[in-house]
């Protein structure tokens, strides 16, 4: 009967070696199902965006309103649009577990391995809603009856990857990580699923060393009721998936769009000559050059950019990131995020746009920045995985 089946299939998702292996057979498919299926959305999304930014300077009266439209509000919120699909995919995988039941079995097989390191199964429940944000994961830890144990889970839930990271991640590992695949599995899907693992790996080894340093011996115990197993409601997982993304876009969306006219405008502008004459200054050194329009007004614009007021910060924190192998574009949209990580990618999206009047993508720009020092790309392998490093370890959202 059904009774019977149910504790069949328990026996196989909750046994100690089984159960793992299928959670982990299950975190590669979605990890790879969020780069297949999203690719095609999201390279239309940023092609649509670039084709938005140029028809809006074409059409409007050009002026600095114009240009804040087209190269500081569309470029910074199209940074975030177009990791709409995979924010979204990441959810609905999340939304048709738990609403499978396989969710509550994670749970129970977790409490094993989490009672080792100073938390229980009920911490499972927080850290997985650290996937989409660290603010509602830590406010889960209210059912957590031991204040140690809930003390330990808030702590280090800010360590999982939250949905504000992936944008960082995706967009780094698709210039830096071949597209290449291992027994079927993308190499690009690999990196972000061992991306999610260090997050984890973190709060559990931070949890270890709190419940080492917090000398207070209680004892707790833990009761999950294991629901049955069912067809998820497709209603129920589209306002889910619709919930949480309009959250994620409308949370980033107010701040990317501040700071979007905040860049924009700082990068457009400059004290001094340097900046004011900047034409001149070029024309004039690059008079003995055959140079084309177009070379001579990239030159023009990349000057400008360099001695604006965002270009004197950034040019201001370069010597401390310089070894790091980053420029000062780089600095400033690590220091801008630590508003909201998920800003990295809108801030990068501002600066590059501001004087450039082609069509390009943010990924084909940021694809084509040269390391003025190595005179290779800019984001090599090796600048690429710090990145990703620093934004699995660092904790900079202000809001958490």
């Amino acid at each position: 009967n059904a009774k019977d089946l149910r504790m069949k299939f328990d026996r196989i998702i909750t046994h100690k070696i089984w159960g793992y292996a299928i959670f982990f057979v299950i975190l590669l498919t979605i990890f790879q199902a969020i780069y297949d299926w999203s690719s095609v959305p999201m390279d239309f999304i940023d092609s649509a965006f670039a084709s938005f930014s140029e028809w809006t300077k074409n059409q409007l009266p050009s002026g600095a309103f114009t240009n804040l439209l087209a190269e500081g509000i569309i470029p910074g919120l199209g940074g975030i649009i177009i990791f709409i699909p995979q924010i979204a995919f990441l959810f609905l995988f999340i939304s048709v577990l738990e609403e499978s039941g396989y969710m509550s079995r994670v749970v129970f097989l977790m409490d094993r391995i989490m009672r080792r390191f100073g938390l229980s199964g009920k911490s499972i429940v927080p850290l997985i809603s650290g996937t989409a944000c660290a603010i509602p994961a830590i406010m889960a830890t209210r059912n957590i009856e031991n204040w140690k144990e809930r003390l330990i889970t808030i702590l280090v839930t800010p360590f999982i990857t939250c949905s504000a990271r992936l944008p960082v991640y995706l967009i780094i590992i698709s210039l830096v990580i071949p597209e290449g695949r291992f027994i079927g599995l993308g190499y690009q899907a690999l990196t972000l699923m061992f991306l999610y693992l260090i997050g984890f790996g973190a709060a559990v080894l931070s949890a270890y060393i709190l419940n080492r340093v917090l000398k207070i011996k209680s004892k707790t115990f833990f009761v999950v009721e294991m629901p049955n197993y069912k067809l998820p409601l497709l209603k129920n997982v589209t306002l889910t998936v619709l919930e949480k993304t309009k959250s994620f876009v409308f949370g980033a969306g107010k701040i990317i769009l501040a700071i979007s006219i905040v860049l924009w405008f700082l990068a457009s502008y400059g004290p001094g000559d340097n900046f004011n004459h900047a034409e001149t200054i070029i024309k004039t050194e690059y008079a003995s050059q055959r140079l084309s329009e177009e070379d001579i007004n990239q030159h023009i614009a990349s000057y400008k950019l360099e001695h604006s007021y965002i270009g004197i910060t950034g040019r201001a924190i370069e010597p401390a990131i310089r070894p790091l192998g980053y420029d000062w574009k780089i600095g400033i949209a690590i220091v801008s995020s630590f508003a909201a990580r998920e800003v990295f990618v809108g801030t990068l999206a501002t600066i590059y746009s501001v004087g450039n009047d082609d069509e390009a993508t943010i990924k084909n720009r940021m694809s084509a920045e040269v390391n003025p020092i190595l005179g290779g790309p800019l984001f090599n392998f090796a600048s690429g995985i710090s990145l990703l490093l620093f934004y699995a370890f660092a904790m900079q959202c202000m809001s958490t």
